[in-house]
């Protein structure tokens, strides 16, 4: 009996090696790929008619984006549209998923206009490493991530495979002034 569970012991040891194995490849792999032919994320926003907006200063004691190394991360931002206002409600309650979807559209255009301002060229962008969003919902709400693709899908028509990236979609009891959404996001950049 102590030999089939030292057996089997040691058969679950090397197996869960052999997977960490695997899965580091495919993690070194995706980081290394180099940038696609082709790759032009400016002429991108422009196929698809995006256009991008000054963010202004911030209004409290933080900055837009911070830069370390090769990775930029940038401070949550929400729904404001080219008219000024925030896409405000609560998903469940105020909002249906197709307008929580704009809202988490409109907040990746602005995260978009940071990285340019940043940048001064969205080409410079190597990859969309990690995206955080949260999502103003009523307790019984469900559907965060069909919320958050909105955001997710700009990115990946923005940057191809490139946008594609590892996320986090939550819910919330409240965001500041009742935005519907707030995104956090973070990159890799060339020079």
């Amino acid at each position: 009996m102590k030999r089939t569970v030292l057996f089997l012991c040691l058969l679950l040891f090397l197996s869960c090696g052999e997977i960490h194995h695997t899965t580091t490849n495919e993690i070194e792999k995706t980081i290394t790929d180099p940038i696609p032919e082709g790759y032009d994320p400016e002429a991108k926003l422009e196929e698809l008619g995006i256009e991008l907006r000054n963010q202004g200063t911030p209004v409290a004691n933080y900055v837009h984006a911070v830069r370390t190394g090769n990775l930029i991360f940038l401070a949550g931002k929400g729904p404001k549209q080219a008219n000024g206002e925030n896409i405000t409600g609560k998903l469940g309650a105020d909002l249906d998923i197709e307008k929580g979807y704009a809202a988490a559209r409109e907040a990746g255009i602005n995260q978009l206009s940071v990285l340019k301002e940043v940048l001064g060229n969205l080409n410079k962008v190597k990859r969309v490493v990690k995206v955080k969003g949260m999502v103003n919902a009523v307790t019984d709400f469900k559907d965060h991530s069909k919320v958050i693709n909105g955001y997710s899908d700009l990115m990946v028509a923005v940057f191809g495979e490139n946008g594609k990236h590892a996320r986090a979609a939550v819910g919330m009891g409240s965001l500041p002034g009742n935005m519907a959404v707030e995104v956090e996001m973070v990159v890799e950049v060339q020079d």
